[in-house]
């Protein structure tokens, strides 16, 4: 080695590929905010929380969120943080080590109901709803997936015929995250019997609205600590400026979930980390045979493994938000992100079970939970099949979806 060369920084176990040099002073100020806020805030309280299947004080905890500046992260103006993409990906990450629940909050709130509203929406209706929904004083959801149309949104029954100056919607939502706590429900609806979902356009239902409800759905064994419902719609009379004027057929709603994606991107990686850092620790101190488990070479190998794509996985996430904030970042690239990180995560979180043995499957630990709240993850804004299929087509031109 030269004289002249600089000496090498110590190699980081938590940073291994040296990602956080991509990082400036702000990017890491805010991780470490919310970092600090998970720890304080949720990660003392999730294991019961997620035991009991409720999230109790969503409301003042979307305010402390709001606070923070975590909703609507990465829009402008109308009181949201006009955040990077990156440093929105930040929170995501640090958000679902903590819970993928607690993610999902943010993201619907902010990629999905906020989203839709900011960009499709009137002045009128962003001046009416954002800045309540940037503080978290007013939850949103979104209502797109039916009961019997998920992966083919083209195929939704929900349905707003004119009635005079009026919108009257009648239909079904399901598996919709923050529903019966919204403040405000963006639904999707059929507005005319043109095929391939041309007639699709979007509304803003007020909570009360007479012929809304939200039913909170039960005996999930999955994302336990979220609420989720279903929205009913029956003969909701709504005015005409609650349709949003900028979105007209599919194209609005799939760049809400795009834009979701993305989160999901970086989540799924916290929720990898916490399980692998939970599995490094156990292999440190957990002794078999005389010595700690950390010391065997198939544990080893296996914590490399995890280690690889969890660090991988990051930096692909990374990659996708510069993207993202150079406005280069195009949807198959998000199918891309989200097909590869949640399955990741899911390998992470079984491999950093077997090392934990029986206690893996213990809430005392995280390993479990993650996993199967990545269950949910896997499939929801998207299967993998869905995925697989986006980025076949780009890759041979070629549709395969019907």
């Amino acid at each position: 080695m030269s004289a002249n060369q600089p000496k090498l920084p110590p190699f980081d176990p938590a940073d291994p590929l040296g990602i956080d040099d991509l990082l400036g002073p702000e990017d890491l100020a805010i991780r470490d905010t919310v970092r600090t806020w998970a720890a304080d805030r949720v990660l003392p309280h999730i294991a019961e929380w997620y035991e009991k299947g409720e999230l109790p004080g969503i409301r003042e905890l979307a305010r402390e969120l709001g606070a923070l500046g975590a909703l609507g992260m990465s829009l402008q103006g109308y009181g949201c943080a006009g955040a990077t993409a990156v440093q929105y990906g930040l929170a995501c990450l640090e958000l679902e080590a903590a819970d993928s629940g607690i993610r999902s909050l943010v993201s619907v709130q902010g990629s999905l109901a906020m989203y839709a509203i900011h960009r499709f929406g009137s002045e009128e209706q962003k001046r009416r709803w954002l800045p309540g929904m940037a503080a978290g004083e007013t939850i949103g959801c979104f209502g797109l997936t039916e009961p019997d149309h998920g992966s083919d949104p083209a195929g939704m029954r929900t349905y707003a015929r004119r009635d005079g100056e009026d919108w009257v919607l009648t239909g079904r939502k399901m598996w919709i995250t923050n529903g019966s706590v919204a403040g405000v429900a963006v639904v999707w609806a059929q507005t005319d019997g043109a095929g391939g979902g041309q007639g699709i356009r979007g509304f803003l239902v007020p909570a009360g609205t007479p012929g809304f409800s939200a039913p909170e759905i039960r005996h999930k064994w999955s994302l336990r600590a979220s609420v989720t419902s279903e929205l009913v719609l029956d003969g909701v009379r709504l005015p005409a400026d609650a349709m949003l004027p900028g979105a007209a057929g599919l194209r609005g709603p799939l760049s809400c979930l795009s834009h979701a994606r993305y989160g999901i991107v970086w989540g799924a990686m916290g929720a990898a980390r916490a399980s692998f850092e939970a599995a490094v620790d156990y292999a440190r101190t957990r002794e078999q045979f005389g010595r700690p488990i950390g010391g065997f070479q198939l544990t080893q190998a296996k914590l490399a493994d995890m280690a690889v794509e969890l660090h991988k996985g990051v930096l692909l996430a990374h990659h996708l938000g510069r993207r993202l904030d150079a406005g280069r970042l195009r949807p198959e690239q998000v199918s891309f992100g989200k097909l590869n990180n949640v399955r990741e995560a899911i390998e992470i979180c079984r491999t950093s079970r077997t090392i934990l043995g029986a206690n893996g499957i213990s809430l005392e630990y995280p390993v479990m939970r993650h996993a199967t709240n990545l269950e949910s993850v896997l499939t929801y804004e998207g299967t993998v099949e869905m995925h697989q299929l986006v980025l076949g087509k780009a890759l041979t031109g070629l549709d395969a979806f019907r």
